[in-house]
């Protein structure tokens, strides 16, 4: 099987590809990727001599490129993870994430209406739910977004489900929690904490700190998505969810056991825009349909996280002290 990834040299992208490679010998991968910001060849390294493994650089959102690279490698499936994906981010520049998230998804769904049943499957998010006072979020919850991030993957979402329902493409729709693992660019909360906490810096948190969120181990998510690539029924929506809830302020605390540090470096910084404070996706469906349940809990996933980061200053340290992150030296300054 030939798959075509998008957004392949960012971190869920990136480890999805190393994960499938790895388990299945004769498989091949064609990664494309604009190679933005978060996107890093470095990600790959390892992987780059292996005749299964192809990159071509390009936006999902040139039709012409999409069309060129899917007619020359003529892949069995696609796997979209191409996405800007940081809310901070999109409320600064909104239009980066429309083009991806919209017309990038537009793109790739044409594209694939020219492949007969070749499975689509959409990397998406819990956040274009929106916040949750209560409960738990299925599948056919109503999208209530509240940034430009999560309102443009609710719009890409609604397009993959209308190309499956108008014109056949074989869509698999995913929304999943938040992540943590090796790779992760260093603007995110759990690797933008470990990496301060390695640098001897304070940790700015937002608000009160009790913003709840779950999180998944990036190998965890790529079982998942290898699991409804096979087997998921097509037209279908699937969340991915560990279904066990971390408040801000608890995850800082455990990093700062694993640290050995007490809470006089944490600091309550002014919250940003339409926070939400709580996402709780329901991953019933896909424990129940195709017997998926995370391997890894969260605190070993933490531990995990905190050693890879460690062992590698050579990946973050240069991301994290380039222009790249200019945006955080705004918000935080040089701490």
């Amino acid at each position: 099987m030939r798959l075509f990834v998008t957004g392949g040299a960012g971190f869920m992208g990136s480890n999805f590809i190393r994960y499938v490679l790895t388990k299945y010998p004769e498989y091949e991968v064609v990664n494309f990727d604009k190679l933005t910001y978060a996107g890093n060849l470095e990600n790959l390294r390892d992987m780059e001599h292996d005749k299964r493994y192809t990159f071509v650089k390009g936006d999902i959102a040139d039709a012409k490129a999409v069309q060129q690279a899917m007619d020359k490698h003529r892949p069995d499936a696609i796997l979209n993870y191409a996405a800007e994906t940081h809310v901070d981010r999109s409320i600064l520049d909104p239009d980066a994430f429309v083009r991806t998230e919209v017309i990038g998804t537009y793109t790739l769904l044409e594209a694939a209406k020219t492949f007969k049943n070749r499975r689509f499957v959409q990397i998406s998010t819990d956040e274009v739910y929106g916040h949750v006072a209560s409960g738990r979020t299925s599948e056919t919850a109503m999208l209530a977004p509240r940034s430009p991030y999560s309102a443009s993957k609710a719009g890409a979402d609604l397009l993959v489900q209308a190309y499956h329902t108008t014109f056949g493409v074989p869509t698999i729709l995913t929304r999943s929690c938040n992540f943590l693992g090796p790779y992760q660019f260093p603007e995110k909360f759990i690797p933008f904490f470990i990496t301060n906490l390695i640098d001897g810096k304070s940790l700015p948190v937002y608000g009160d700190g009790k913003q709840s969120r779950e999180y998944i181990y990036v190998d965890d998510h790529c079982a998942a998505i290898d699991l409804l690539l096979h087997e998921g029924t097509a037209g279908e929506i699937y969340n991915i969810s560990s279904e066990k809830s971390q408040e801000n302020l608890t995850v800082v605390k455990l990093l700062l056991k694993m640290f050995g540090k007490d809470e006089s470096v944490v600091e309550h910084v002014a919250d940003r825009p339409g926070h939400d404070r709580r996402y709780a996706p329901d991953a019933a469906k896909l424990r129940r349909e195709l017997h998926w349940k995370p391997t890894v809990a969260f605190e070993e996933g933490l531990r995990r996280t905190v050693e890879w980061y460690r062992e590698h200053e050579g990946w973050w340290r240069p991301l994290k002290s380039g222009v790249h992150l200019k945006y955080f030296q705004q918000q935080y300054g040089d701490r």
